[in-house]
């Protein structure tokens, strides 16, 4: 029997209000593209991409759900499994930022209580129209105990870096269940 090419499947999700760039990041990790004229995903798209991390092949395969209210029955099926989700804020949209704490109470009511969370204000390069500060980010993160960064799919600042840290806390994750012989992310 022919050999996997990966030692390890993660399944991610990017959750988050529409427009606020899920598909951009999306993109920019996987095909390092960036394109400026996307329209709202409907339904759900989804992108493969294998990075490595302490010498596993680790594939990682990233769901980009349609933030808008009326697919959030779509969405919430495909917490279902998993491993890690990146919330997404537009930093120049209050209303994205003000809706993460309903997505943190959707990801508790349907996800896995060992998925991993990140936080990302997205479109930090667009300082000139911030109206979230990075202290709310950190806040937020830091209130909920789950990672934080400014990204810019356009600009390419910490999208690989969000990708590849969350990656290693739930391998982190994994492991430490291997050690301990439990089972997680059911």
């Amino acid at each position: 029997m022919a050999r996997r090419p990966y030692d390890l499947l993660f399944k991610l999700l990017l959750i988050g209000d529409s427009g606020v760039g899920k598909t951009c990041i999306l993109y920019r990790f996987s095909d390092d593209a960036f394109n400026t004229t996307f329209i709202s995903t409907i339904g759900i798209d989804f992108k493969i991409k294998t990075i490595e991390l302490r010498g596993k092949k680790i594939k990682l395969q990233i769901w980009d759900t349609a933030g808008q209210e009326r697919f959030h029955t779509i969405t919430t099926s495909y917490y279902r499994g998993a491993m890690g989700i990146m919330l997404v804020y537009d930093i120049t949209n209050a209303k994205s930022f003000d809706n993460i704490a309903k997505w943190l109470r959707n990801i508790d009511e349907h996800a896995s209580e060992d998925v991993v969370k990140m936080l990302l204000g997205n479109k930090c390069d667009m300082t000139e129209r911030r109206v979230v500060s990075r202290e709310r980010g950190e806040k937020i993160a830091k209130d909920h105990m789950i990672r934080f960064l400014e990204t810019s799919a356009k600009a390419n600042i910490h999208v690989d870096t969000a990708f590849y840290e969350l990656a290693e806390a739930i391998l982190d994750k994994v492991d430490f269940a291997r050690f301990l012989n439990i089972k997680i992310f059911l």
